[in-house]
């Protein structure tokens, strides 16, 4: 380990100057050479099985902190950069965010290459190169706004290699360049992160906003992160992108087995696939394609995939589960569609169930029907998922193949969501119970010895507040938004979807807004905190985001309202943003439709820090409840039984609810009032109003007055008393170690993958 002097000596080396006059460009280019150096003496030889996690999106954050802490040398440079006067904090800002994920899919992946390694075990994870990541999001007049998000415009940690390989889309040849990320695990190995590229990208392409030639596939195959598919140029460029993701990294996974002694008969031996969703489903008709053309015959090459891969569900939503024209597939890999068509028959020779079939009579090809009947284990990812994957969902998959089927409940990395975030929480819990909750979480459960000691609740409310304060700060320098940190921070960040249901929050904020105007004050003052993108092409979505922000205008303009209730709107939420938010928050909305929310990480992140739940019985709400105890958690809604039989027997009725509830159609109308359609945009409201009145396909309408209900006993709770609210705060951290996504792995690996035997 090296001494803070140690380390100024390295630094002066790398820079050819005094730490003084070095700019904080230079210092982190030198930390990330020195990095990238440490964690290469950590790469391990690979003795038998090997992961590999294929993966659309792999939303990693800001790596320079996470390495340092990782490699054991945080604190050290931290000292020497003070004792130069350099802000270990400045620093931080001045690397730039890997555009390389969007929501829970990518920072899950994130979170599992960063335990395989804490771990040690051996696992590399296979995606893409994106230039220009999902989008860069802004707001203008209220309305959300893409842009290029150009990260790889510096200094990066993807470094180019010379390995290439060769591949086919539709018909031409293409040469996909590997990138790689080293990946250090916590007191642990170093693993890769691989990603695939064409040199022939250019981003001159790219027009107003993120438009760009969808055609021109040479120029644009890895410019963005799901680019729009609101058009069939944009559905085939999705084909495009997964391809070429898949084919090299299958090149890559049968070179790399058989330079250490495959024969490729022994593939299961040798390597493990994971598929993160059905993004990279097309691996399981090339790795066969592979082995064809090395003279396996197609049935013993079959049953070699289906021991090699396995798949990870993330969603119930049909819409999420991809569905591709046969004529698509014809057109982009026609390859692979004869191999298709040959799965399909063997499908069709177990079962005579035509839901169960890969390609259906409308010939359309179902991408998780091939994972299922082609993979050796099918997992959810919450218990409650899984349960509903089993007995609804996928019950017909699941009585063909009971024995595929498990669940691995998701977890986040502590040392990214605590350790590196938030500082000042960690040191008290080390002082408190020692550093061995750092390499296993379940340790936390000792400051369960702790939850009456009136100190350490002082102390950890006096934390939460210095960390309102930093976000504060943030949201100032950044935004320039100024919040209150005295107020409750109620915060909904996630990917904006119907199914999340950030209009439910929205309702209730104006729903609120009345009872101000009213005189009935909520028990505190509460900031209302939203982190979230919508896809370019979810119009829904985006008025959403647009009334949140009208709303927030209309807030800030009444000098009564504005005193008890602000609407804060984080633009371009990410990791970055999330490290702020997370430790500052002191309720954490998961108010998904129960049943829609395959898990959540959100919610485990939210718990780590302190912040108590708001949520319905939904993904691994349900896992935290039990956890915490229902004293400590705030569950309201419908379960997930009675939104089951609500959809079955199609009898729901949004404009029943509206007509019947006068609070309802009082919160409605407004969207549409004089007081928004003052500062937004009669187009959106009307939209929205519209959608809400006569569809409502997220049943926000039969959960709104039990949210309204518990929301306000929560926020009268938070100010009531306070110390009871540390110690519940308390009792959630304590119980947070089941979340740790090194458990996580652990179960994936004992029961799937069995690395290194």
């Amino acid at each position: 380990m090296k001494s803070a002097k140690e380390m100024e000596m390295v630094l002066k080396e790398v820079c050819g100057k005094e730490i003084e006059a070095c700019t904080y460009e230079e210092l982190y280019t030198a930390l990330l050479q020195y990095v990238e150096e440490e964690s290469r003496e950590k790469v391990a030889p690979v003795k038998g099985c090997k992961l590999y996690y294929i993966s659309a999106e792999f939303l990693i954050g800001k790596l320079l902190s996470n390495n340092l802490i990782n490699l054991g040398l945080y604190d050290t440079v931290k000292e020497c950069l003070e004792a130069h006067g350099k802000s270990m904090a400045e620093l931080e800002e001045t690397e730039p965010e890997p555009s390389l994920g969007n929501g829970g899919l990518g920072r899950l992946a994130a979170c599992f290459l960063d335990s395989l390694a804490t771990l040690k075990l051996p696992g590399d994870g296979i995606g893409l190169r994106y230039h220009c990541g999902l989008f860069h999001q802004n707001f203008e007049n209220g309305v959300q706004n893409e842009t290029p998000d150009f990260w790889l415009g510096g200094h990066d940690w993807a470094q180019k290699t010379e390995k290439t390989y060769t591949v086919s889309l539709a018909g031409k040849d293409y040469t996909a360049r590997l990138y790689q990320i080293a990946v250090t695990g916590y007191e642990g190995r170093t693993n890769f992160l691989n990603l695939f590229d064409l040199d022939t990208i250019d981003t001159e392409i790219i027009g107003e906003g993120i438009s760009f030639d969808k055609t021109d596939i040479e120029k644009n195959l890895t410019l963005f992160l799901y680019p729009d598919d609101s058009d069939d140029a944009g559905r085939l460029l999705r084909i495009y992108q997964q391809y070429l993701m898949v084919s090299a990294g299958a090149q890559m996974i049968l070179e790399e087995c058989e330079e250490r002694g495959s024969n490729l008969h022994d593939l299961p031996e040798y390597a493990a696939i994971q598929i993160n969703d059905t993004h990279p489903s097309m691996v399981i008709p090339e790795l066969i394609r592979l082995l064809g053309k090395r003279g396996i015959e197609f049935e013993e090459a079959a049953r070699i995939v289906t021991k090699v891969c396995a798949y990870t569900n993330h969603t119930i939503l049909a819409e999420a589960l991809e569905k591709w024209p046969r004529h698509y597939l014809e057109q982009v890999v026609p390859q692979l569609m004869p191999i298709i068509e040959k799965l399909d028959a063997l499908v069709r020779s177990r079962t005579q169930d035509a839901s169960t079939a890969i390609i259906d009579g409308n010939q359309v090809v179902h991408m998780a029907h091939m994972d299922i009947h082609f993979t050796h284990s099918t997992n959810g990812v919450a218990a409650l998922h899984t349960e509903i994957l089993k007995n609804s969902e996928l019950r017909n998959f699941y009585q063909l193949y009971p024995e595929k089927f498990n669940n691995k409940t998701n977890g986040i990395t502590f040392r990214r969501w605590l350790l590196e975030c938030n500082p000042e929480l960690t040191a008290m819990i080390e002082r408190l119970i020692g550093p061995g909750f750092k390499k296993d979480a379940s340790e936390l459960e000792k400051l369960m010895n702790f939850v009456d000691d009136d100190a350490v609740l002082e102390e950890l409310a006096d934390i939460k507040r210095d960390n309102k304060k930093a976000l504060a700060d943030w949201l100032k320098h950044n935004q320039n938004v100024t919040v209150n940190p005295d107020s409750m921070f109620a915060v909904q960040s996630k990917r904006l979807h119907e199914y999340k249901r950030q209009q439910l929050n929205l309702l209730y904020l104006i729903h609120q807004y009345f009872e101000i105007r009213a005189g009935h004050t909520p028990a505190a003052p509460v900031t209302a905190v939203f982190g979230a993108k919508a896809a370019p092409a979810y119009t829904i979505a985006k008025d959403i985001i647009h009334a949140l922000l009208t709303l927030s205008k209309v807030c800030e303009s009444d000098p009564e309202v504005s005193k008890w209730l602000q609407i804060v709107f984080i633009e371009n939420y990410n990791v970055t943003a999330a490290e702020k938010l997370i430790p500052a928050c002191d309720l954490s909305e998961q108010i998904s439709l129960a049943s829609k929310e395959a898990s959540g990480t959100g919610n485990m992140k939210f718990m780590l820090n302190g912040a108590l739940t708001l949520g319905t019985m939904d993904g691994a709400n349900v896992e935290i409840a039990e956890k915490v105890g229902e004293e400590n958690i705030y569950i309201f809604g419908q379960s997930s039984a009675q939104v089951i039989r609500r959809y079955s027997h199609g009898d729901y009725c949004a404009r029943e609810w509206y007509e019947i509830d006068a609070n309802i159609r009082r919160a409605i109308n407004f969207l549409t009032g004089e007081e928004m359609l003052k500062y937004g945009r009669q187009e959106h409201l009307e939209r929205l109003k519209n959608e809400l009145i006569g569809k409502d396909w997220f049943q926000t309408l039969p959960d709104f007055n039990a949210y309204i209900v518990r929301k306000n006993q929560a926020i009268a709770d938070y100010a009531q008393d306070p110390k009871d609210w540390a110690r519940r705060a308390l009792i959630n951290i304590s119980r947070a170690g089941f979340f740790s996504s090194d458990r996580t792995i652990a179960e994936y690996n004992e029961e799937i993958w069995h690395l290194g035997e």
